[in-house]
């Protein structure tokens, strides 16, 4: 089985980052000068994300009716592409999922996104099969320290909850499980951020000793789209 990728929907151009600010937006050069601003599609802190003056990846929207043409897909830290559009690790582990490379998920039937589950939440990804149902967050892990990427990279209240829900899930008699989605090539092994938010640090060791899975995935970006190639081992003492 060849490793499942993800074509990104769109022409891609290169660019330098100039700057990153309201959260949303990208003040970047085109590699034939032109100034432009790009949406950025990420809301969290970016940090190790970016510098300014990195190379960067835009996927060009053409003439469109869109307020902004391009938007900010990747940024170039060190040699290798980190994914900073937070729309794809979902839809790429859906891919993933469907191609049966997320180790111990086996085999179902039906794959629905956005499913409302919980206390006025919604899962991402919720597998139904024969062996019952399977409730599959997603979190998009790309604060990188050394060899160590960690999640997350702020207080995230939000993340907390959906923890709390998923053990609520395995508690009825279904499967849970946390895909942490590395969206960086340039590490070794996953753990928590215990010195950003120590209470989700906590749960988490909590929620994985209440019957929570915990998984790691691998994947690679080129100017074409992303790879998912694998797992990283997680080790939440480091």
């Amino acid at each position: 089985m060849t490793d499942p990728a993800f074509d990104f929907p769109g022409k891609i151009v290169r660019a330098t980052l100039l700057k990153r600010y309201k959260r949303f937006l990208a003040d970047c050069r085109l590699d034939d000068g032109t100034l432009v601003t790009a949406h950025c599609p990420n809301s969290g802190t970016m940090s190790t994300c970016w510098e300014e003056g990195c190379e960067a990846a835009l996927t060009d929207h053409g003439e469109t009716d869109r307020k902004l043409r391009y938007t900010l897909e990747m940024t170039k830290i060190g040699r290798g592409w980190v994914g900073v559009n937070t729309m794809w690790p979902n839809k790429v582990t859906a891919v993933a999922l469907e191609a049966g490379v997320v180790p111990g998920i086996g085999a179902f039937e039906t794959l629905r996104r956005e499913v409302a589950y919980g206390k006025n939440s919604r899962i991402d990804i919720l597998l139904e099969g024969k062996k019952g149902r399977t409730w599959v967050e997603v979190k998009n892990t790309t604060l990188k320290d050394g060899a160590v990427v960690r999640f997350p990279d702020a207080v995230t209240e939000r993340g907390l909850k959906h923890l709390h829900e998923l053990e609520s899930m395995v508690k009825v008699g279904d499967r849970a499980v946390l895909v942490f989605f590395v969206n960086r090539a340039d590490v070794e092994i996953m753990s928590s951020a215990p010195a950003i938010d120590p209470d989700y640090a906590k749960a988490l060791v909590k929620a994985r000793r209440n019957g929570v899975e915990l998984v790691a995935l691998s994947t690679r970006r080129t100017l074409s789209g992303i790879t998912v190639t694998g797992t990283l081992p997680i080790d939440l003492d480091r």
